[in-house]
């Protein structure tokens, strides 16, 4: 959604790191390519204004002026400036200190309060919690039916005796839902409630009723994040005719320009609550500002990747395959699919790329990113014999045609696929190796300690063998340094024996006083 926005902000910074100091013409040029890039974005003006004009406040004041790189302070300047806007810090969700929580979604018809509500039941479900829905919007046809599939994907219970399509009195539904929880021992109850196209006061009036009826301990607007500056007047009538306590953006997986996310906080001063980037149950999480300013300008999302892997992977098996990738030995075919496919649960390749740091230069590459080809990997495999699977050395041509029948492939595919895999084995085995460089694990410096290790080489030569024995012995005469001149101190050589009571030290050699 904010593609845009970074690419026009990523332009401007791109163009201030060349500059060693940053003249008063500069901030005002980048100030100015600031506000083009988020009115371009659809953000409300008034909160441009605000935003440019703390941006070049704090770029003329000296903690740029006396920094060593001007360009990345700007850049940590407007990364501050755009945390603050979204919101500074992540809001939780209050729970009420007696069970159940009450939960009331607002919003107009359209913007995904229905799916969001299966999606926010899910979401704590996973945590723990034990939520009910409830379904409150009685006028929308199927609106009922809808939210009983979406508590069924989100194995969560459903509160609904009305069919809706016009028939049921919602206030009565949401009062009663409170006592039905309480009796089933729900801790959260999630009201939907009815939209409309656009702002009535009917809808106001049913909205404000439920709220009064079940007084919920969080009330929640759900904005589509596609529709723009129009977003603002919704949640202006919104905050005047209902009131709510934070805001959730759906759709933000859309193709929009993203000025609904950077103004409905400034507007309302409600924080954004959570975010939902997708049309999948798991597609939502907690709104995280920082996180979001960094998505914006480029800098990437590695703690929501982390946190997304901690949620894919267990732990155990996440273990057991690090030892196969250190040691080296054991990994197969079978351990590649099991890897290949822990990683496709994670979400799209091209999201998971694109948080990385840096990705937004690479769109177009990453534009050509296909899962498609992630399973067309793991149809190869799962065409192989376990045997195969075990030891791809056996696969000879004739196995090669067989699996690339099997799979749909190409016989070329096949092959590239099994090529492919040995060259990872082999760079894994070099990197246990420490690839050859000192002080790594495997690397020259302990190669040469384990060969010392091994002990000297004994020669197949008796005489030289017994030579070598004789003088590795611990029982060698010990001679003081600088005794014997030039032959230095240490062990004797072998074969030369001192007599009884001799004292080297009285020694006169030539050239000694």
């Amino acid at each position: 959604m904010f593609e845009t926005l970074s690419d026009r902000l990523t332009s401007v910074f791109s163009s201030l790191r060349s500059k060693g100091r940053l003249s008063d013409a500069d901030i005002d040029a980048t100030c100015r390519e600031i506000r083009i890039a988020l009115l371009e974005a659809d953000v409300a003006l008034p909160v441009v204004k605000d935003f440019v004009a703390r941006v070049k406040e704090r770029a003329r004041g000296a903690e740029v002026s006396q920094a060593l790189n001007p360009a990345q302070q700007v850049v940590k300047i407007v990364n501050d400036e755009l945390i603050e806007i979204l919101g500074g810090e992540t809001r939780r969700l209050r729970y009420a200190k007696t069970p159940p929580t009450v939960i009331m979604l607002a919003g107009l018809q359209g913007s995904g309060k229905t799916t969001l509500a299966g999606k926010l039941a899910k979401w704590l479900r996973d945590q723990g919690h034990a939520p009910l829905l409830v379904a409150c919007d009685l006028q929308r046809p199927n609106a009922v039916q809808q939210l009983a599939v979406m508590a069924e994907r989100a194995e969560v219970a459903v509160f609904a005796p009305e069919p809706g399509n016009g028939v049921g009195d919602p206030v009565a539904v949401a009062r009663d839902s409170v006592d039905h929880a309480r009796r089933q021992q729900h801790d959260i109850v999630i009201v939907d409630t009815a939209g409309r196209l656009g702002i009535d006061q009917e809808l106001m009036k049913q909205a404000a009723d439920i709220r009064d009826a079940i007084s919920p301990d969080e009330v929640l607007f759900v904005v589509d994040a596609m529709i723009g500056q129009d977003a603002v007047g919704t949640a202006r009538a919104f905050m005047d005719g209902v009131g709510f306590d934070g805001v959730v953006l759906t759709k933000l997986d859309g193709d929009a320009r993203g000025g609904a996310a950077l103004s409905v906080r400034h507007v309302t001063g409600r924080p954004i609550m959570f975010a939902s980037t997708g049309e999948k149950l798991a597609d939502f999480d907690a709104f995280h500002p920082d996180r979001m300013a960094g998505r914006i300008l480029d800098m990437g999302d590695i703690l929501t990747l982390i946190e997304q892997a901690q949620k894919t992977f267990d732990e155990q098996e996440a273990a057991k395959m690090a030892g196969k990738l250190v040691s080296g030995d054991g990994f197969t075919l079978e351990d590649f699919l099991e890897q290949m496919m822990m990683v496709r649960r994670m979400g799209p390749i091209k999201n998971l790329l694109g948080m990385m740091p840096g990705m937004g230069q690479m769109r177009d590459q990453l534009n050509q990113v296909d899962d498609r080809d992630l399973d067309r990997i793991a149809a190869i495999i799962r065409s192989m014999t376990p045997g195969e699977r075990q030891d791809p050395k056996i696969i000879n041509g004739s196995r090669r045609a067989r699996i690339a029948n099997g799979s749909g492939v190409t016989v070329t595919e096949v092959s590239n696929l099994v090529v492919r895999f040995f060259e990872a084995q082999k760079m894994m085995r070099r990197m246990t190796q420490g690839m050859g460089i000192p002080g790594m694990p495997g690397g020259r410096k302990n190669q040469k300690a384990q060969k010392a290790k091994k002990g000297r080489r004994v020669s197949g030569d008796p005489r030289k063998a017994a030579l070598g024995k004789s003088a590795g012995a611990s029982d060698a005469p010990k001679v003081p340094k600088g005794a014997l001149g030039n032959l230095g101190g240490g062990q004797l050589p072998p074969g030369l024996e001192l007599p009884p009571g001799f004292d080297p030290s009285k020694l006169k050699l030539p050239g000694q006083n």
